[in-house]
């Protein structure tokens, strides 16, 4: 089984940088593709940025050139780099990773951006 755990969650001024990690733990796992997605306050959970096992990447628009995912292998850690946020990127953020073909998702971490 895949347990997924997140962290590097806060509060930050706008234009400010934080980085969320997401590590994964478990053997025999096959990396397949990764994304982190983010829930604000009444409103529907959507992709943010979104990583192939082939390495493609894929962002929301509204982060294009702020935000930055990535891996690494030998640690089973997806990350992802926010810069310039702004407070309407304040949301929980999810961590989602699919290994084998099975989808698996870390139990959310609060970003709020604020002054």
């Amino acid at each position: 089984q895949v347990q997924l755990v997140e962290s590097g969650g806060g509060l930050v001024q706008p234009g400010g940088s934080l980085r969320l990690s997401c590590a994964a733990s478990g053997s025999s796992i096959c990396f397949k593709a990764a994304g982190w997605y983010r829930q604000a306050p009444g409103k529907q959970r959507g992709l943010v940025a979104g990583m192939a096992g082939g390495g493609s990447l894929n962002y929301a628009d509204s982060v294009k050139g702020r935000f930055t995912i990535s891996r690494d292998n030998g640690k089973n850690t997806v990350y992802l780099q926010m810069n310039s946020l702004k407070p309407e990127d304040t949301a929980v953020y999810y961590c989602h990773q699919v290994f084998n073909w099975r989808d698996f998702w870390g139990q959310g971490t609060q970003v709020t951006v604020s002054s």
